[in-house]
């Protein structure tokens, strides 16, 4: 994670840093007036990550789309919106979100839209593409109502602290100096502070010795452990975990043989690591030890076992605001790779998160954090049919569950209720989603963006503005190289959006089958591709 060095210099950047931050405070109540608020946001969806565990995500290069939500903020008149990506954006992709917007010309909202392209597929944080481009900064921040504008991102590090100094607007988002509390390590510091009930794990180590010297600890702690999680301190969506089981060396239990060679058994055993990631393997994982730094955490056992979170946010003024809850739906070897999410999460636990949400908000709000935080939890049901719930980590960033809420947020301009935990359209309608990320088949593969939206028109696959029910996709950019798409069914029930998800998974399966490529989604009426379209 990249930090600010102590020079006088970047000492300075700092301070201009955090006083741009400071002018948020006052826009705030402007800002957040949607309907009526005179705003210029500029998108910037770098996902400014270890580009080495970052290359674990499959089409990763795309992810820049998930922010695409934010266009649909264009609903609002008098905003306007400036989004940069690495390479530019497919125009049917922009298309499909403009035509989102109720009530809106196209025209209307385009001419108030701004996208712009380093054209570098290279494999740097799109930040840093910016950066090594002076006149597209200028043009950029030429393009921005410097008063009226503030910065969003994926997540922040000095690259997006450099870009809001260099641009002069604000970045909402917590600082960089701050991203440690997004770390599996601080993660683990918050919820003791916060008193919030965690699993029993490491501190930070940085070698492999290290790393078995607190495993045995933990084991010697609870001896009757049978797994523990090795996480890599900035693993993303559970790609840097692996799982020791302690099975295979089991009489070397506590309070059997010595503690040294308990140490001895754990280190041989990391040989047998169950890596999530399906590429991983232990001669890069315990290279990354020394690099990212790792700790051990106990696994949570349990035969109903389920991976909520929650999301909040923290406001320019201080507030901590409870966002969300979800189910995650996961995936992976051991059930640790986030692949999508329900909301909202099962109403025997959500209030009970919102309030563990809550606690978290306030310690990273002391700690000067702003904007988007989430809390992965595990919970497990007891035999009295209560639910055990252990965090086990925070995202200080726009994490999986983010671009769906917004999604739903956006498109029916309605609220989230605290003393239900459920999201209310403006006609009163509870709503729920089924989303995912990872709707991914070999056979989905060389489907381009005008091949899916010839499909959705044809199959009636598309958002309802009207019963405020369907599926909105994303991660288009994903689909023809890696099959790969990602996508929020929307509906009155969990049901509901469970028919809807499934419809679109059955739909796209039929299209795409051998037996099937008749190609009838295709319009009749589509007019022939141009000579300058090639």
């Amino acid at each position: 994670m990249q930090t600010f060095d102590s020079s006088s210099h970047v000492i300075e950047q700092v301070d201009t840093f955090r006083d741009l931050q400071t002018t948020l405070r006052d826009r705030w109540k402007t800002i957040e007036l949607f309907d009526n608020s005179d705003a210029d946001i500029l998108v910037i969806p770098s996902l400014s990550l270890d580009q080495r565990e970052l290359m674990k995500v499959e089409g990763c290069e795309h992810y820049e789309e998930r922010l695409l939500f934010s266009l649909i903020r264009l609903r609002n008149p008098r905003t306007r919106l400036v989004y940069v990506t690495s390479m530019p954006l497919h125009p049917s992709v922009v298309d499909y979100y403009l035509q989102l917007l109720p009530g809106i010309p196209f025209s209307h909202a385009r001419n108030r839209l701004l996208l712009l392209s380093t054209y570098d597929s290279s494999q740097k944080p799109l930040s840093q593409k910016i950066l090594e481009r002076p006149r597209l900064l200028e043009r950029i921040r030429q393009a921005l109502r410097l008063n009226k504008s503030f910065m969003t991102c994926y997540n922040s590090t000095d690259l997006e602290a450099e870009l809001s100094i260099k641009l002069g607007v604000p970045l909402y988002a917590a600082a960089p100096d701050l991203q440690i509390w997004g770390t599996k390590s601080g993660s683990r510091q918050i919820f003791a502070e916060s008193n919030v009930p965690h699993p029993d794990g490491s501190p930070l180590v940085k070698t492999v010795s290290e790393l078995a010297e607190v495993a045995a600890q933990l084991w010697e702690r609870q001896p009757t452990l049978q797994r523990m999680v090795v996480k890599l301190n900035e693993g993303i969506s559970g790609e840097g975990n692996a799982l020791l089981d302690l099975r295979p060396i089991s009489h070397m239990a506590p309070p059997n043989e010595t503690h040294s060679s308990r140490v001895a058994a754990i280190k041989e055993n990391f040989l047998l690591l169950r890596f999530q990631a399906s590429q991983e393997s232990w001669d890069n994982f315990s290279g990354r030890i020394a690099e990212l730094g790792a700790i051990v955490e106990a696994f949570v056992e349990g035969e109903i076992k389920r991976s909520p979170s929650v999301q909040g946010r923290i406001t320019p003024t201080g507030e901590v605001e409870i966002l969300s809850t979800h189910d995650q739906i996961l995936g992976g070897p051991d059930g640790q790779i986030y692949l999508g999410c329900e909301f909202p999460a099962d109403e025997a636990y959500r209030l009970r998160l919102q309030q563990l949400g809550l606690k978290v908000g306030q310690n990273l709000a002391e700690k000067g954090a702003l904007e988007r935080y989430g809390v992965d939890f595990i919970t497990v049901q007891k035999e009295n049919g209560e639910w055990d719930i252990q965090a086990i980590e925070i995202n200080l960033r726009k994490g999986g569950t983010t671009h769906p809420f917004m999604t739903l947020k956006l498109l029916t301009n309605g609220r989230y209720n605290l003393s239900t935990g459920l999201f209310y359209s403006q006609q009163g309608r509870p709503k729920y989603y089924i989303a995912t990320d990872n709707l991914q088949k070999d056979r989905y593969k060389g489907l381009l963006p005008n091949d899916l939206m010839d499909i959705i028109a044809h199959h009636r696959l598309h958002f309802d503005s009207g019963t405020e029910t369907g599926t909105v996709f994303h991660l288009m950019g994903c689909l023809s190289q890696f099959g790969k798409l990602g996508l929020t069914s929307i509906g009155d029930s969990l049901q509901e959006a469970e028919d809807i998800y499934n419809k679109v998974t059955k739909v796209l399966d039929a299209e795409t089958s051998n037996k099937n490529r008749d190609f009838s989604s295709i319009s009749e009426y589509a007019l022939p591709i141009s000579w300058e379209e090639g």
